[in-house]
């Protein structure tokens, strides 16, 4: 997912984090071929097999009939060019379609898990209904810290971390209280107060 300006794609946050709203993928683009941000989005590659799109219309599709369990999707989003990160567990709960100009894509509803656990209910996320730092706080960390561990210096496997740690009362929406960390420091720290 994206939310930053230029994105390909409408995504979008709702609930204070716990709730996210991604958009369906596109046809590839092909030479010759038509525009993808013109025709509908598949659900169904030429071969019959289902695309992207299918696999997850189909998987909430089931979550609401009451057919299978909500599916799990780990989420990941792009704040610029090569700079992805961890927003958390969630469970895809619906799907639907809608017009975007003279085009359908398809649109999925995502709500935040409290843990990786199998067994933690949808309903305890109102705990967890902040600790997905919000993109623009990203952003504005990535440029304070210059993409950089502060500790070390290192540019690669890097954590947004919380100085003081969200299961101590930090806020994930205040910059002041994030940081970059490499990994090693930041597992180094876990959820201690430095």
């Amino acid at each position: 997912m994206s939310l930053r300006p230029g994105a390909p794609y409408a995504d979008r946050v709702e609930d204070d984090g716990r709730t996210l709203v991604y958009e369906g993928h596109d046809l590839p683009k092909m030479l010759n071929g038509a525009n993808p941000k013109e025709v509908d989005q598949p659900d169904r590659n030429p071969s019959g097999t289902l695309t992207q799109n299918g696999l997850f219309a189909d998987a909430a599709t089931g979550y609401k009939k009451g057919a299978s369990p909500a599916e799990r999707v780990r989420v990941y989003e792009k704040i610029r060019s090569g700079i992805w990160v961890y927003n958390g567990l969630f469970e895809l709960v619906d799907v639907w379609t809608e017009q975007s100009g003279r085009r359908r894509v398809f649109k999925f509803k995502l709500q935040i898990v409290n843990s990786d656990s199998p067994e933690a209910p949808l309903a305890s996320t109102a705990l967890e209904d902040d600790r997905v730092i919000p993109s623009g706080v990203k952003l504005e960390v990535w440029k304070r810290d210059q993409g950089r561990c502060i500790n070390c210096g290192a540019n690669s496997h890097l954590h947004f971390d919380h100085i003081i740690p969200y299961s101590k009362g930090g806020s994930s929406k205040d910059s002041k209280n994030i940081q970059i960390l490499c990994g090693r420091h930041n597992l180094a720290k876990r959820d201690r107060i430095e």
